[in-house]
């Protein structure tokens, strides 16, 4: 039984990655702060005497003798980010800082979540990881951006000047059940304004493309990674190589809903990437033939189905309150 630290362990892909270790029979420490994750998303493993929850941010110190770490500590959409940039930065920046120290200290290995957003809006397609990326460094995304490009950069020099066992995965559009409704994320935004029968708001023209990858499919990927020779630090990229425009995206996800909700555009936000697909060649070789087996018709399903029960419990609180 290892013992693994997961940071930001209450947020939508961290709820699923503590669920995942408990179920192969790791023993589990899971902080968070609660800006961007939820208890109700690991409830449900309160009872399990294998899972330790801890209301922490890591911008501040923290000590546990752990085996692994996986850092996921981080809002990641944009409504999240941009709210406090400052804070944003400082959890990428100082909270890599303290989560090396720590493995430093316990010889952990340590796993950095970083994102696809390190290329920006790339002149690169699709992206490999050799790609230094096209980043505005003084613009309105650069809080995250930057954020994560200098965790990479810490957790590189960590590895070199003090050998920490080091992972970096650089995780591209990620979908599934447990996504906050009000993230401001297309798929989610797409979703719930379809369930309410509410205008989708496409930005732009709607031909900019995103690849999108199940939440299962990337844990996969993230717990291969974790496992590789020491020797491999990555970056690597997660995520999936069937790109598709918004317009389609919307499409599918008003065919599957039967919605009647009609498109809008709105203007394009400020350094927002035009093109996103990742070159998946590094983790074909190095993660034992690793590829996202969930389809987006697939995937798409079992997230509606989510928020579809999530609406529902929402409804019937407004009702009883009312009542």
């Amino acid at each position: 039984m290892k013992k693994i630290l997961v940071t930001g362990g209450a947020g939508f892909i961290g709820s699923h990655l503590c669920e995942r270790l408990l179920q192969e029979g790791n023993e589990v420490i899971c902080l968070d702060n609660y800006f961007t994750g939820s208890k109700k998303n690991i409830v449900h493993l309160l009872d399990k005497p294998y899972f330790e929850l801890v209301r922490h941010d890591i911008t501040s110190p923290y000590f546990a003798e752990v085996d692994e770490i996986f850092n996921l500590a981080c809002p990641a959409s944009p409504v999240h980010y941009q709210y406090n940039p400052i804070k944003t930065i400082k959890t990428s920046v100082m909270g890599a800082i303290n989560m090396l120290g720590l493995a430093k200290r316990v010889k952990a290995r340590i796993l950095q979540a970083s994102t696809s957003e390190v290329y920006g809006d790339p002149d690169i397609h699709p992206q490999p990881e050799h790609y230094w990326g096209n980043v505005n460094p003084i613009g309105p995304r650069a809080c995250y951006d930057e954020g994560k490009r200098c965790a990479e950069t810490l957790f590189m020099d960590y590895y070199v000047q003090n050998n920490v066992k080091i992972k970096i995965v650089r995780i591209f559009n990620t979908y599934g059940p447990n996504m906050n409704p009000n993230d401001g994320r297309v798929v989610s935004n797409f979703i719930v304004q379809a369930l309410k029968g509410e205008n989708i708001t496409i930005f732009g023209n709607g031909l900019q493309t995103r690849s999108f990858q199940y939440v299962d499919d990337l844990l996969e990927g993230m717990l291969r990674m974790m496992d590789t020779d020491e020797n491999f630090t990555g970056p690597i990229n997660i995520g999936n190589q069937k790109e598709f425009t918004m317009l389609e995206l919307a499409k599918t996800i008003l065919d599957i809903t039967g919605s009647s909700s009609k498109l809008i555009h709105k203007p394009l936000p400020t350094d927002d990437p035009k093109q996103r697909q990742p070159d998946i060649d590094l983790a074909r070789e190095f993660l034992c033939g690793w590829e996202p087996k969930i389809q987006l018709q697939e995937g798409l399903e079992k997230t509606i189905i989510y928020f579809e029960s999530l609406l529902r419990i929402t409804k019937l609180a407004k009702i009883v309150l009312r009542n």
